[in-house]
């Protein structure tokens, strides 16, 4: 099933060409507290024992044609949001040219998860949604991602069980200041941390949807051409091993997101672009891109 949040901030179950609220439905069976955040829906969705009572509620409501809606970043306030860095070694080679990246190649996988880093929630912004570029940015790249969302709280998950502890996926978009700052030392948490750099969306897709998150094709759009065109089965580390690396380390909680690194393809925006990106089994998402007022 597809999860959302749209118009006020309201959780949303979306079937077919329809969203049916779902606030009201998870509250009066008692999976949830009234206005309850989408960390507490993901957790009630995936753990709670109404959690499919409150779906049959929230199907007998009356329905919002999903065209009349405006969709929002389906969080807008996770635990955590969790980002790989060079996880494709097409995107290694890139950035080795684009900003004389260090060599990766004789890393453990281990090595490479602990350059995992955080990026604000103040970032997200969703579905249609306009990235601005810094004034004192000089050059800002997008990368699309694949996204996990955790449902369960993991601590010490091993990879076998990892998608055990997955609510579902969504795309990601890791907006990046290349320069100042893109050489020489380590400054993701501020070159990826401005507001409007973490797009999310367009929804969740929740894990029985998606068989296999190591086989996605990934798709980037920019002014109507094709600039990314890449499959997640090329990733170093992938989804169960991101999960069993973060969870040594921390207690992943339900809401928090994961997102997995950008392939190859990652290309300098300007103020008037606009960028579609689209992940098999997930869909679409819309970003505009603005110079800063």
């Amino acid at each position: 099933m597809k999860i959302c949040r749209y118009n006020e901030g309201l959780p949303g179950l979306i079937e077919g060409d329809a969203i049916y609220p779902l606030a009201d439905a998870l509250a009066t069976t008692g999976a949830t507290r009234a206005q309850a955040s989408m960390a507490e829906v993901i957790d009630a969705l995936a753990n709670h024992p109404g959690a499919q009572d409150a779906l049959a509620v929230a199907r007998r409501g009356e329905a919002l044609p999903l065209a009349a809606a405006r969709l929002l970043a389906p969080i807008d306030n996770p635990p955590a949001i969790w980002a790989g860095a060079a996880n494709y070694r097409s995107h290694q080679t890139e950035m080795t040219g684009r900003v004389g990246a260090y060599d990766r190649s004789q890393f453990s996988p281990d090595e490479l998860m602990a350059e995992v880093f955080l990026k604000p929630s103040s970032a997200i912004v969703g579905p249609g949604g306009t990235v601005i570029l810094p004034k004192i940015a000089n050059h800002v790249d997008f990368e699309c991602e694949l996204c996990v969302v955790i449902g369960r709280s993991a601590k010490d998950v091993s990879a076998e069980q990892a998608l055990d502890y997955v609510f579902g996926y969504t795309m990601c978009w890791d907006i990046s200041i290349r320069d100042p700052w893109g050489r020489r030392h380590n400054t993701r948490n501020i070159r990826k941390g401005f507001d409007t750099f973490c797009g999310v969306g367009p929804w969740f897709v929740t894990r029985d949807e998606i068989r296999e998150p190591q086989n996605l094709h990934i798709d980037v759009e920019q002014n109507g051409s094709n600039v990314m065109h890449a499959h997640t089965a090329d990733m170093i580390n992938g989804v169960r091993e991101l999960i069993r690396f973060l969870s040594s380390v921390t207690t992943l909680k339900p809401g928090t997101l994961i997102t997995t690194g950008t392939p190859a393809g990652v290309s300098q925006l300007a103020a008037g672009d606009r960028l579609k990106g689209t992940i098999g089994g997930i869909g679409s998402m819309e970003l505009d891109v603005a110079a800063a007022a």
